[in-house]
């Protein structure tokens, strides 16, 4: 989801666990609920440092209220889901993730990744247990070490970002990152002239390919300025 809130803009992708409805549940509510809080809290005159402070808020609320449903109601009963946000404003972006759903900065220089999944095939491949190609094929890589609404606290990471023109911001689900390799990814934002129809495509070749998850992706584009 993007949402506009006031001077800021808000990108968040959620990626539920526990089972098809309980996951769609846990990834639906922690959506909703981040939203709604930072546009309780967000306002003009926010600091950078009250801006990370809002988007704590706004994942610790979500991550009480989830975990709160998974022990009152049966069916719902271990869910839980990843995160991985941006809040922009006057071209300063600030990244929050919980899981391996992951942000990616890419412009005319590349694709880079800013965040870092909590998972058990990202701590082996940091060991150099495992290459970036085995990672890639792991039978555990879908097993995450941090999620929204497992425990009754959840630690975020948060990284922060200066934009210029023509920086894109790609938030996706692990479905997405698992089939499509990084430099295809790059290919349909930056180099193929049908810019508004990429997302479409890397969602179609990530399914063509068995995405063996749930594919959720948005893009947010530094526009130029407006003058005057």
């Amino acid at each position: 989801m993007i949402k506009e809130i006031g001077a800021y803009t808000v990108g968040v992708v959620c990626d539920g666990m526990g089972g098809a409805k309980a996951g769609a549940i846990a990834s639906q509510m922690a959506v909703t609920i981040f939203i709604e809080t930072l546009e309780a809290v967000l306002n003009e005159s926010l600091s950078a440092e009250e801006i990370t402070k809002a988007g704590y808020t706004a994942i610790n609320q979500a991550n009480m209220l989830i975990y709160q449903k998974s022990k009152e109601d049966e069916a719902c009963r271990g869910m839980g889901t990843t995160l991985v946000a941006v809040i922009c404003h006057n071209r300063e972006a600030t990244v929050f993730n919980v899981g391996d759903s992951r942000a990616y900065l890419i412009n005319s220089s590349g694709i880079h990744a800013i965040t870092r999944d909590h998972s058990l095939v990202q701590d082996m491949l940091e060991n150099g247990d495992i290459t970036e190609e085995e990672a890639r094929r792991h039978p555990n890589r879908n097993l995450i070490t941090r999620a929204l609404g497992t425990e009754e606290n959840v630690r975020a990471d948060v990284f922060y970002h200066t934009l210029v023109e023509g920086d894109y911001f790609l938030l996706c689900s692990d479905g997405l990152i698992n089939t499509v390799n990084d430099q295809e990814i790059l290919y349909e934002v930056i180099h193929d002239e049908r810019e508004e129809t990429c997302l479409d495509r890397l969602i179609a070749i990530s399914v063509e390919r068995g995405a063996p998850d749930n594919v959720t992706a948005v893009l947010m584009k530094c526009e130029k300025e407006a003058e005057g």
